[in-house]
């Protein structure tokens, strides 16, 4: 009796194939989609911040966390009494402090309990706490006045300039492959010029100079800021 050979056709094996291709390209599809969805939520945050501001200033025609009047405008019954700010048109401070008098601080007590933006209202003994809101990587999100200072400024360009801009508002703990895509999307694609510059988290101090796109790497994780 002659033996059948066993194994698989060429038909099986391209199908196979094909079907392999398939699951292949729908788990890329769907990474990518999860990316992109991640990175619109980060932009979303710097392009929301703003509107805080500006909704403040309609209403209460003052800047929120700088509002020496703020017990008035959104303060009501609150224990302990909300904190003003000293009116001088600047939010002090830096948009990463640990301070609870200082502007930057009290800015996100005064837009919450005005109702323009979520999150907890009385600012804790230890900060961030859960107080400082956060991004979509989990990492928080701050702002402050923009200044000319290098050493004050959130970030500096690698021409030795402080970012641009009235307020900086920064976001931590954002990938690299995530700050790329950021930049391209919201500004000119270079992370270490115009208005938004990213720097390691890690190594991140006021006034640090701004990584070039070429360095960035995709598995580290960056402050980002955004001059408006």
């Amino acid at each position: 009796m002659p033996q059948r050979q066993s194994g698989f056709t060429l038909i099986e094996i391209a199908i196979v194939l094909v079907i392999v291709g398939l699951l292949l390209g729908g788990i890329l599809k769907g990474q990518e989609l999860i990316n992109s969805a991640r990175v619109k939520n980060l932009a979303t945050d710097f392009r929301n911040i703003p509107l805080f501001v500006y909704g403040y200033q309609d209403k209460f025609r003052a800047l929120p966390g700088d509002d020496s009047a703020a017990a008035a405008h959104v303060g009501g019954n609150i224990t302990p009494p909300i904190t003003g700010g000293n009116g001088n048109g600047v939010i002090e401070g830096n948009w990463n402090s640990t301070t609870a008098a200082n502007e930057s601080v009290l800015f996100w007590q005064h837009v919450r309990l005005a109702g323009l933006a979520p999150g907890v209202t009385t600012i804790p003994a230890t900060l961030p706490g859960d107080y400082m809101p956060t991004n979509a990587s989990g990492g928080i999100i701050g702002i402050q006045s923009g200044t000319t200072s290098t050493t004050t400024t959130p970030i500096k360009g690698t021409d030795g300039k402080a970012i641009g801009g009235a307020y900086v508002i920064c976001s931590t703990g954002i990938l690299g492959k995530f700050v790329k895509q950021l930049d391209t999307q919201m500004d000119d694609g270079n992370t270490a010029a115009g208005s938004m510059m990213a720097a390691p988290t890690t190594t991140y101090t006021q006034g640090i100079t701004a990584t070039a796109t070429t360095a960035i790497d995709d598995a580290t994780s960056y402050t980002v800021c955004m001059g408006v």
